[in-house]
């Protein structure tokens, strides 16, 4: 792992977000629920 990740990333960019997408996607976590009920995933988006 450390021969990976010993040099610097020179092709990396990095890019900017709206505040909107930020936003966005803060809200959908915060909507989504994740139950486990008998073995299985349930997932809920509270809208």
């Amino acid at each position: 792992m450390e021969q990976i990740y010993s040099s610097p990333a020179t092709h990396c960019k990095l890019i900017s977000t709206r505040k909107e997408t930020v936003n966005f996607l803060l809200n959908y976590s915060k909507s989504l629920e994740i139950h486990k009920v008998q073995g299985m995933t349930i997932e809920n988006n509270l809208n």
